[in-house]
């Protein structure tokens, strides 16, 4: 018995550092965000979660930020950060680029158990129009190459009412959400693709809370089926433990930083649908979105 028992607690205890091992390792953690606003909200916004984090894992952490989309999707299949929040198109990027060297943990929930947001094309609420059919010959813009929201989901949809690279005068990328929405309400653009989770919350709706842009100066003219939201993604090669304790850091941030979550999330107390946490996910539910892709890829080269 006294064999068994010193067996036993000597199991326990090379789980016990196996599980730590990862901190030797991994002194530093770092998580990138997308270019969907200007850097200094984006770090503003992600900052509690970043010290939360650090809190609970014990290791230092960093946030990684790029000027595009792409150089998150790079940095990661380039193992120069470990993780990343992405959208549903650019996690699919990653998929794709990496040869399905990432893995997705989590996702957003909301409210009214709402697992989705939508793509919308916006302009300037003076010009009157009503539909894509009245913005024939004119400039529509989408956010990035690797925007689910902004290029990938709009593009797929549009493209089965009219011939966009024909029917527009020209389709520009803006580089953010943010940039197309500007540039619309300044007239740089007649129309440009963003992204809103409902009538009231989006990143337009988000931009006149910001003073960015006038109430009654954007107006929704389309919107898409919904699109599954995006992951927070790990590298595949990552030690299980890691991303185990990375991804229940994660769904407890709503219980244990309130604050943290608010601001990672952009809460607003009028927000009829808010987020309240988080659920797990795996590829299978981002397949149709590398499907998509597949499908824009092969419309470019023809």
């Amino acid at each position: 018995m006294k064999y068994l028992t010193t067996t036993a607690m000597a199991a326990v205890v090379a789980t016990s550092v196996a599980a730590g091992d990862w901190k030797e390792d991994y002194q530093v953690i770092k998580f990138g965000i997308l270019s969907g606003e200007n850097e200094k909200d984006r770090i503003a916004r992600y900052t509690p979660f970043e010290e939360y984090l650090e809190r609970e894992l014990g290791v230092e952490v960093e946030i990684f930020t790029a000027g595009s989309y792409d150089g998150v999707i790079q940095a990661i299949a380039a193992d120069q950060i470990e993780f990343a929040f992405f959208g549903s198109s650019s996690y699919a990027a990653a998929y794709t680029g990496t040869d399905g060297k990432v893995e997705p943990l989590i996702s957003r929930l909301r409210q009214d158990g709402s697992t989705g947001y939508y793509s919308v094309v916006v302009t300037r609420c003076a010009d009157g129009y009503d539909s894509i059919q009245d913005l024939e010959g004119k400039v529509l813009a989408f956010a990035d190459p690797d925007s689910t929201s902004g290029y990938a989901v709009p593009y797929f949809n549009i493209a089965k009412e009219v011939d966009p690279k024909t029917f527009f005068s020209a389709i520009p990328f803006s580089g953010s959400h943010e940039a197309g929405v500007a540039g619309v309400a300044q007239g740089t653009f007649d129309a440009a693709a963003t992204w809103q989770n409902n009538a009231v919350d989006g990143r337009w709706q988000r931009m006149i809370s910001k003073g960015m842009i006038s109430e009654g100066e954007i107006c929704p003219i389309w919107e898409s089926p919904e699109i599954t939201n995006g992951p927070f993604t790990a590298r595949a090669n990552l030690p299980q433990e890691l991303k185990d304790a990375v991804g229940d850091a994660l769904m407890a941030v709503p219980e244990k930083d309130e604050n943290a979550f608010k601001m990672m999330t952009g809460f607003t107390a009028d927000d009829p649908n808010p987020q309240t946490g988080w659920i797990r996910v795996d590829h299978a539910r981002y397949q149709w979105i590398v499907d998509m892709r597949d499908w824009l890829k092969k419309q470019r080269r023809s």
